[in-house]
C-alpha cells in the first residue's frame, strides 16, 4: 500500500525507517520531511495542517494510510476531516478532534482522568479572571509549583518554580502577560509530584491495544537536567527500574482506564497514546497524556519493535490490533540529540553537517535538516539524533556518543549526560 507520514522530525524519520522493512509498503511519503526522509521515501512539500492540499494528494496517490506525527493536525482535526465520503476509505493513524483535545487541554486532561480514576496530581485551573483566586491557591501548596498552559505551548507551556512568589509573577505573565500566547489563556496549577519520570507508549485501534516499550527522556538544555526545557535532548529504552510488578500496576491502574475512558465516553480514538508518568515510592501517577508518539522517544521506541508496525497499524482499520503479535526487541535503545548552538533560544540555521558517512553501529535519525545545493545543512533546533543498540543504556549510549563526535556543524551541542539518573 502507498502510505504518507506527515510531520518533519525525528520521529517521523524513524516511522520512515521501520516502514520501509515492511512487505506491505508500496511507496512511502512523508510530508515535509527532511534531509533523512529523502533518502529513503520521497518528501512532499505540504504543511502538515493544510487538510485541502493534503486531500489531493491523497487521491491523486492513491493513498491507503496516513500516520500523523504532530500534534497540531490531530488538535485541528485530520481524523474527522478524513471521515468525509471520498476520504473514507483512508486509514488514519491518529484519535479524533474530540480524543486530541487529551493534549490539546490539560485541563480536559485532567478532568478525563478524574471521571476514569486515573492516579494524577491534585489541581486546579484559572483565567485572567480567576488570577486572584489562583494565587490564593499557589498558598495552599508546597513548594515547588508546577504551573502548565492549558493549550499547546511545542512542549515548552510547563514551568516548575521553587518559591511562591516567583509562581505567582509567572501566573500573571502567563494569563494576562500572554507568556504562551492563546495556550495560556488558561493556566493549571497542581501539585508537584516528587519522584522519577518515564513514559510509556500504547497504541490502540479503538477497541484493543498493545503496550508499546517503555522510555525516558530527558528535556532540559544542560547538564544534570538543568536550563530550559526542550522539545528533548536524549532518550533511553527500556526504563531500567520499569519491573513487572511497576508495569502491572501501570497497566491495570492507568492505561486500562484510559482505553476503557474512551470508549465509555465515546472517543474515537485508533492511534498512539504517550502517558508520561511519574513514579512516586513505587506508584505510579500521570503527569500528561500526548496524542501521538513523543520525540525524541519514538527514536528509541519504533527501533527496539521487531515486529512489522505498518502491519500492526494497517489493523486498525478493521479494529483488529487484538489479532496482532507485537514483538519487542530485549536490547536497550539510546538517542543522543545534537542541537543547534544556541536552542531552545535563538540559533542559526543553515550549517553544513559532516562526518556522517563515518557513523557505524548506530543509526541517525535526521530531525532539522534539509538539502541545499546537495549538501546536508540544518533547518532547525533539533538537527538529528544517533541511536544505538546494547545489552545495557550503558552500552548503548556509549555507541551514540562514540558516533556522535564523529559529525561536525557549527556551534554543535549535545548533553553528555543522558541516563545520568538511572
Amino acid at each position: 500500500m502507498n502510505v504518507l507520514i506527515l510531520g518533519s522530525g525525528g520521529r517521523e524519520h524513524a516511522f520512515a525507517h521501520s516502514f520501509i522493512k515492511s512487505p506491505l509498503l508500496s511507496k512511502l511519503f512523508v510530508a515535509p520531511g527532511n534531509a533523512g526522509t529523502d533518502q529513503i521515501a520521497t518528501n512532499v512539500n505540504l504543511g502538515v495542517t493544510d487538510f485541502a492540499a493534503i486531500k489531493t494528494f491523497v487521491l491523486d496517490n492513491n493513498i491507503e494510510m496516513v500516520v500523523v506525527g504532530p500534534e497540531a493536525p490531530l488538535v485541528d482535526g485530520i481524523y474527522d476531516f478524513f471521515q468525509s465520503e471520498d476520504l473514507k476509505h483512508v486509514n488514519v493513524i491518529g484519535p479524533s478532534k474530540q480524543g486530541a483535545v487529551l493534549e490539546g487541554s490539560k485541563e480536559f486532561a485532567k478532568e478525563f482522568m478524574q471521571r476514569n480514576n486515573v492516579p494524577t496530581a491534585a489541581y486546579q485551573s484559572f483565567t485572567k479572571e480567576s488570577l486572584k483566586e489562583g494565587m490564593a491557591f499557589i498558598d495552599t501548596l508546597k513548594p515547588p509549583y508546577v504551573l502548565k498552559a492549558d493549550g499547546l505551548a511545542g512542549g515548552k507551556g510547563v514551568l516548575i518554580i521553587p518559591h511562591a512568589s516567583e509562581a505567582k509573577e509567572s501566573l500573571e505573565e502567563m494569563l494576562v502577560g500572554g507568556k504562551f500566547g492563546a495556550a495560556s489563556n488558561k493556566v493549571v496549577i497542581e501539585e508537584f509530584l516528587d519522584g522519577i519520570e518515564m513514559s510509556v507508549f500504547v497504541m490502540t485501534d479503538g477497541d484493543s491495544y498493545k503496550v508499546m516499550p517503555t522510555a525516558k527522556d530527558y528535556k532540559r538544555i544542560g547538564e544534570g537536567d538543568t536550563g530550559l526545557n526542550t522539545g528533548g535532548m536524549g532518550a533511553v529504552s527500556p526504563v531500567p527500574f520499569a519491573d513487572a510488578v511497576l508495569m502491572e500496576k501501570i497497566e491495570s491502574r492507568i492505561i486500562k482506564p484510559t482505553i476503557e475512558g474512551f470508549k465509555k465516553e465515546n472517543i474515537t480514538y485508533k492511534g498512539f497514546v504517550f502517558i508520561g508518568l511519574m513514579i512516586v515510592d513505587g506508584e505510579p501517577e500521570v503527569i500528561e497524556y500526548n496524542v501521538r508518539m513523543g520525540d525524541p522517544e519514538t527514536e528509541v521506541v519504533l527501533p527496539r519493535i521487531s515486529s512489522d508496525l505498518l502491519r500492526h497499524l494497517h489493523a486498525f482499520a478493521k479494529a483488529e490490533l487484538s489479532q496482532e503479535n507485537l514483538t519487542i526487541d530485549p536490547r536497550s535503545a539510546t538517542t543522543v540529540m545534537c542541537v543547534a548552538g544556541g536552542y531552545p533560544e535563538a540559533y542559526n540555521k543553515g550549517m553544513e553537517i559532516t562526518g556522517l558517512e563515518n557513523i557505524e553501529n548506530s543509526i541517525v535519525f535526521h530531525a532539522g535538516t534539509t538539502v541545499k545545493e546537495g549538501k546536508i545543512v540544518t533547518s532547525g533546533g533539533r538537527v538529528m539524533a544517533i541511536t544505538s543498540y546494547g545489552n545495557d543504556f550503558k552500552q548503548a549510549l556509549k555507541k551514540s556518543y562514540q558516533n556522535v563526535e564523529k559529525l561536525q556543524f557549527d556551534k554543535m551541542y549535545y548533553r553528555t549526560d543522558i541516563g545520568f539518573d538511572l
